[in-house]
């Protein structure tokens, strides 16, 4: 999840440099080339059935290239730090989604996580609109509103992927998700990517875009798909979410650190609102005293 929110904030100089259909399609042929081993499938793993496909599918058009799309024209719309903000509405979503598609219940205090994430995106929406950062030679963020309502697309993609990936990761192995879903991303973006690769200038491109386009890659591709996998083939999806937290964070961190930009005081606050949610969501429940052995 730190990771994730990483790339999320150091995507917006690759959009800079890249139309995002065309950087989607550059981010999964890169990833394809690193990992054509894990598509192979391992002894002793059943063959794929009817199902399984489909949710292989899902969670690659729902998790990869929707929440690339998504993620990739957000960031161009608004700044790192909204984004921060918007995506810590993850696990409410999630919640939302458990009760929706799995019948789980939703206590008193999701409830609340859900609207502590609601007031802080609506904070979110009543600050101005924020420039470059001082000593910044980039443009102010444009049409934040609808940046922060492409990246809230982007968190119903993620919490659909969080969801999918619990079923999938008890039929396959973390290595060969990442490899299907990523190969699934690139057979989706090819026609667009293509038909920008045709028409862009690849030379204007300098050497250090071309290196944070590798790192993206492998990052949103290869390495915290593979994480995020393993990690739920022995924890809880429920519990899972706790750490979704770090996603928030690191972009809004990054936005900040590295990036330049500012923290406006109704950011301050909206950012605050929506970590009080993840906390009040991910909170571990109290568990009763165990009993006295006899």
């Amino acid at each position: 999840m730190s990771l994730v929110g990483a790339y999320v904030a150091l995507s917006k100089p690759l959009t800079a440099a890249f139309p995002v259909m065309l950087l989607a399609w550059l981010r999964f042929g890169i990833a394809a080339l690193a990992m054509p081993h894990w598509l192979r499938r391992p002894p002793g793993e059943p063959p794929m059935t009817r199902r399984t496909r489909a949710l292989v599918f899902l969670e690659s058009f729902l998790g990869n290239f929707l929440f690339s799309v998504c993620m990739l024209f957000g960031v161009t719309m608004t700044s790192a730090v909204s984004a921060g903000v918007v995506m810590a509405s993850i696990p409410a979503v999630v919640a939302v989604g458990s009760w929706l598609f799995l019948r789980e219940r939703i206590g008193a205090r999701t409830v609340a996580a859900i609207a502590c994430a609601a007031l802080g995106i609506g904070l979110l929406a009543l600050s101005p609109a924020h420039g470059a950062a001082p000593g910044s030679t980039g443009a102010p963020p444009r049409m934040p509103w609808l940046g922060n309502l492409l990246i809230f697309c982007a968190v119903l993609c993620e919490a659909s992927y969080a969801v999918i990936g619990k079923s999938l990761t008890g039929r396959l192995g973390p290595k060969r998700i990442s490899s299907l879903i990523n190969l699934w991303g690139f057979v989706l973006s090819t026609p667009f990517g293509v038909w920008l690769a045709l028409r862009f200038d690849f030379g204007a491109v300098g050497a250090g875009l071309w290196l944070l386009l590798l790192v993206y890659a492998l990052a949103a591709s290869v390495w915290t798909v593979w994480l995020w996998m393993t990690g739920l083939k022995s924890v809880p999806a429920a519990r899972a979410g706790v750490f979704t937290v770090m996603l928030p964070v690191s972009a809004a961190m990054v936005g900040v650190l590295v990036l330049g930009e500012p923290l406006a005081p109704l950011q301050m606050a909206a950012f605050a609102l929506a970590l009080a949610g993840v906390l009040l969501a991910t909170w571990p429940a109290r568990r009763p005293a165990a009993q006295a052995v006899h």
